[in-house]
């Protein structure tokens, strides 16, 4: 357990927001009410799987962002990455958790919280708004969910309706009378980025990056419409209104205060530039609570509006929002976790509490049942993947610096922790691993590799330890190859080692002398960035960045020499092989898993995909499945459809309607799209029935494709369609599963 007055390890924040052009008509925008259609089912995840890949579970915690409270409970809410911690926080000292089974598909911005009924509100970016029953905070019941037209920012629930800021979609109105149900009533979009939402009366304040704060009559929620705005300096992120005034984190531009006692006409009266970025805020009484990104958590004193003042900090690495209740401030402070800060008294803030939520998570090794996570600030992650749609954190260990890798052998896990070398955690009892040994290194350990008795490290600028693990309680190092640039990835097959040496290529190294490490052959390739290698048969697969992937024939250790490459649409960071497959970690600017065909090494080509919810950055593939790392939303587990039959999960939209995705090489003759399920025995009896079933292809604009006679439960499509995304009707049948076959 870590003191509370600790050092934070690095902060980790990155701001990415893309600008859209938007245009308005003398600063005020135009409503819309709308018909409601069937949304999206959250559980369906199959509209973002495309070629050979589908999601089948995740446990998706990372980065903390937003915090909500129940104070008659004294429960606090968590965000973390794409998931949900419920804390008992009664003694604010010592947190317990409840619960982790919110999982999210993507990374969750904004949480509202109905004390009265119990309902956590959920504004989860693409997966839009989920409700949550927390009358049992162990076992929280989803009720609903509704898949709004761009991600989810914030939430703000105000008697039968939920309020999100949609992001490039601006203010979307939800009908929650039914949470069962929910249904879209109305929207109204906004100048810029919808990034922040409060209701307060007949109004609801958007904070809209690039677009200041946008003031929204609700009074008709059906028919909302901007009736006032106040441009501010900066790229508004949040919002909060209390009596006369909203009060607007600038992001940079700091705090400002708006008089919108005249809500078409809102006024700035005051502001103060923090020196951070501000990224949430709570008002209660004469002080606004400040989460100020990398320059932590201010008190400022609003009682005179015009003139906000500065009162008292506390330095917190990355606070990024904030709730007040009674005499505390909870702060979702990134990778540090929940802090409870007490302000009693103002000017001198202190922290009584926190829970120490996941970081960034970095790379990983899966061994039976078990995930072992890399994350970047927060160590040693152990994570049951027994059953992935419900996988749950085992145990974790927090290692002193930066794990970057991981290798699992036997009862122990070897951890590259950055600047605190080689750690070694026993993790024969899941739920409580120890560390039992560790060595510094001279340099950053990027990478590992456990061979017999040896660790192989590739040790940044300091090139390849070798160290004797063989008693894991007093590893010792005994050789080293001092590589031309900074080894980053490592790779042991037989008596060579074999680096990505950034950018000095791929280095072989003969370890067939542990103690005496020497250099046989290298290649240099065209790219900069060799960042992770992959050993299988005769060849080295090698992670290079923004090149991709590149194939390196090894079967002559002294003359290694390029023979293929894949350049992927994004940076390209690990890489797995199995079989005739090389599976690769995508980050920006497309993040993705991506299923390179390495079969002809010297024409690698993608056989399938997967977008990820934020930067992939390590992969493992065991079986069937595909087990990756994603920066802000922990692990994503996926399945490989590779063996010839894809079946697409309930991908209904509508009564009847199914999606289908073509693939960037189109169907082949061979290729049949067949139904199966409970929609086709009442399918199949009742074709001999008049008149024939029609089967009807819609393209995604929802111009009619073809309409072709069904007469068995299948049909052989040839080649007439193009890449892209379909709609299937089958007429007056039910919709049941899309199978196709290869």
């Amino acid at each position: 357990m870590k003191t509370l007055h600790r050092s934070y390890k690095k902060f980790l924040l990155v701001t990415a927001v893309m600008f859209l052009p938007v245009i308005s008509v003398n600063g005020v925008f135009a409503s819309h009410n709308i018909q409601q259609t069937k949304p999206i089912n959250s559980e369906d995840y199959s509209f973002f799987d495309s070629l050979n890949v589908r999601y089948v579970g995740n446990w998706p915690f990372g980065p903390y962002w937003v915090v909500a409270y129940d104070s008659s409970r004294s429960l606090a809410f968590c965000s973390s990455g794409g998931g949900i911690y419920i804390l008992d926080i009664s003694t604010p000292s010592a947190p317990v958790k409840l619960s982790e089974e919110i999982h999210g598909r993507d990374f969750i911005r904004g949480l509202f919280y109905d004390c009265s009924l119990q309902r956590l509100y959920v504004a989860g970016g693409i997966d839009g708004l989920e409700i949550w029953d927390i009358s049992d905070p162990n076992s929280p019941i989803k009720l609903g969910c509704y898949v709004t037209r761009s991600s989810a920012y914030d939430i703000c629930v105000s008697a039968s309706y939920a309020y999100i800021a949609s992001y490039t979609e601006g203010l979307r109105v939800i009908d929650i009378s039914d949470p069962s149900n929910p249904i879209e009533v109305g929207w109204c979009s906004t100048s810029g980025h919808a990034w922040g939402v409060y209701v307060s009366g007949s109004y609801a304040y958007v904070a809209a990056t690039a677009g200041g704060l946008r003031v929204i009559d609700i009074s008709e929620p059906s028919n909302p419409y901007e009736i006032g705005f106040c441009n501010t300096p900066g790229y508004a992120r949040c919002v909060f209104v209390a009596g006369s005034y909203a009060y607007v984190g600038d992001d940079f531009e700091g705090f400002r205060v708006i008089d919108v006692s005249t809500p078409s006409n809102p006024q700035e009266v005051g502001y103060y530039d923090t020196p951070g970025q501000t990224f949430g805020v709570h008002t209660s009484g004469s002080y606004a609570y400040i989460a100020d990104g990398a320059s932590g958590f201010s008190v400022i004193d609003v009682s005179t509006p015009s003139n906000p003042q500065p009162v008292g900090n506390y330095n917190t690495p990355g606070a990024m929002n904030v709730y007040f209740s009674g005499s505390n401030a909870y702060v979702a402070d990134y990778d540090a976790g929940l802090l409870i800060i007490d302000v009693s008294t103002p000017s001198n803030p202190e922290e009584t509490g926190y829970y120490d939520t996941p970081g960034y998570a970095k790379d990983i090794f899966v061994s039976g049942s078990y995930a072992y996570i890399a994350s970047y600030t927060e160590g040693l992650r152990v994570i049951d993947v027994s059953t992935p749609l419900n996988s749950h954190e085992a145990g974790y260990y927090d290692t002193p610096g930066q794990a970057m890798d991981i290798y699992a052998s036997g009862p122990y896990a070897y951890v590259a922790d950055g600047t605190a070398g080689l750690r070694i955690i026993d993790v024969s009892v899941p739920s409580d691993p120890q560390e039992i040994g560790c060595r510094f290194t001279p340099g950053y350990t990027h990478s590992i590799y456990v061979s017999g008795s040896y660790a192989y490290i590739a040790d940044g600028a300091a090139g390849l330890r070798v160290m004797d693990v063989s008693i894991p309680s007093d590893p010792q190092e005994v050789g080293y190859y001092d590589t031309p640039d900074c080894a980053r990835g490592v790779y042991v097959s037989g008596s060579y080692a074999y680096i990505a040496d950034d950018s000095a290529g791929l280095r072989v190294i003969d370890i067939s002398t542990p103690s005496n490490p020497q250099e046989v052959g290298y290649c240099y390739t065209p790219y900069n960035n060799h960042l992770d290698v992959f050993v299988s048969g005769s060849y080295a697969y090698v992670a290079i960045g923004y090149g991709g992937l590149c194939v390196i024939d090894v079967s002559t250790p002294s003359n290694p020499v390029e023979v293929g490459s894949y350049n992927t649409s994004g940076y390209t960071s690990d890489v797995h092989i199995l079989g005739s497959y090389a599976y690769v970690a995508d980050a920006y600017p497309q993040a993705a898993l991506r299923v390179i065909d390495v079969s002809v090494p010297s024409n690698p080509q993608e056989a399938g995909y997967y977008y990820t919810p934020s930067d992939a950055q390590g992969v493992f593939v065991l079986g069937s499945y595909i087990y990756a790392t994603t920066s802000w939303t922990g692990l994503q587990i996926y399945e490989t459809l590779l063996a010839g039959v894809e079946e697409s999960e309930n991908p209904q939209l509508e009564n009847g309607n199914l999606k289908l995705t073509i693939s960037p090489n189109p169907f082949t003759e061979k290729t049949v799209i067949g139904f199966k399920g409970s929609g086709v025995q009442e399918f199949n009896s009742q074709l001999s029935n008049s008149p024939t079933p029609q089967l009807t292809i819609y393209d995604i604009s929802g111009r009619l494709v073809k309409s072709v006679p069904l007469t068995t439960n299948h049909l052989s499509l040839g080649t007439d369609l193009n890449p892209g995304i379909y709609f299937l009707k089958l007429s007056g049948k039910p919709a049941g599963k899309v199978v196709k076959v290869r």
